[in-house]
């Protein structure tokens, strides 16, 4: 079989290398042909009578190809060409954008923390009429606000003080945002459970003493953590729930049982490599070969 892997040229470090190159030798194990390609290696041309790809190489398109990117547009220009795109386009546009993996996940009835969708505003336009003390009401303080689009932690709030949230919304002004409820149990830790197809391949914990957030970019220690069988569940059907082939989903420690937090299709393995020392990467490349 041969296979392509893309990832994203642009941005710094070489994490985002690390998991394709993870991913190629796993497939090269099972005598797989690979390529590794960065998305700007990649042109889609398109006008009315055909779709094609514009790349610097003479090789035939892939029987599948590994999208760890989360250039959308080049996503499905390939599916269009009918190669098979894991995960698909559609799948990794919902779990970039939390607002709708957040509405897919409670359209399938699936555990998530109380949530309310900041309304779309205009950058050209400060005057909010939102009612700030209708989400206080609703959601109780402390809360979180979690921008829509962004990764590792990053651009997730604990916001404690009704000052604190007008500030917050008036630095957002103009991008998607949500309010969130704080899930107090699970401060500090939460579960990173990675999904293949109907299985959890590998899980962990990961705890901070010093911020809610548990992310390891963000500071926190990860430990080998065997889930229960409701955690497995709860992983799987989140991660069919956006169409997800594979997945890392994180749970946090609700007060009732646990609460999906976030769904992540472009997933580094990497870190529970090194804390589980299960290597994903053998799993999708068996899932990809079952598909085909």
């Amino acid at each position: 079989m041969h296979g392509w892997i893309i990832y994203n040229g642009n941005l710094p470090g070489n994490k985002f290398l690390d998991f394709a190159e993870m991913l190629q030798a796993a497939a090269i194990r099972n005598k797989h042909e690979v390529n590794i390609y960065k998305n700007n290696d990649l042109l889609s041309v398109l006008d009315q009578s055909h779709l094609t790809l514009l790349y610097n190489n003479n090789l035939a398109l892939p029987d599948y190809i590994i999208f760890t990117d989360k250039d959308i547009y080049l996503a499905r220009q390939l599916e269009l060409l009918g190669i098979p795109v894991f995960n698909s386009a559609e799948s990794i546009a919902i779990s970039d954008d939390k607002i709708s993996t957040y509405q897919q996940l409670a359209a399938n009835h699936l555990p998530i923390p109380r949530t309310i969708i900041a309304p779309k505003v205009f950058t050209s336009h400060r005057e909010s009429s939102l009612n700030v003390d209708a989400v206080v009401e609703e959601l109780k303080l402390p809360l979180i606000v979690k921008e829509s689009f962004g990764s590792f932690g990053e651009q997730v709030y604990l916001i404690h003080t009704k000052e604190e949230l007008v500030k917050k919304m008036d630095t957002l002004h103009g991008k998607a945002y949500i309010f969130q409820e704080f899930i107090h149990t699970s401060y500090g830790k939460d579960l990173r459970l990675q999904v293949v197809g109907d299985r959890v391949v590998a899980a962990m914990m990961r705890t901070s003493r010093d911020d809610f957030r548990a992310n390891i970019t963000s500071g926190g220690k990860m430990k080998l953590y065997q889930p229960t069988k409701a955690e497995e569940e709860l992983a799987i059907a989140g991660t069919k729930a956006i169409g997800a082939d594979f997945a890392g989903v994180d749970l946090l420690f609700g007060e009732d049982g646990p609460l999906i937090c976030e769904i992540n299709s472009n997933a580094h393995i990497r870190n529970i490599y090194d804390c589980t020392n299960i290597n994903v990467a053998d799993f999708i490349i068996d899932y990809i070969e079952r598909t085909i």
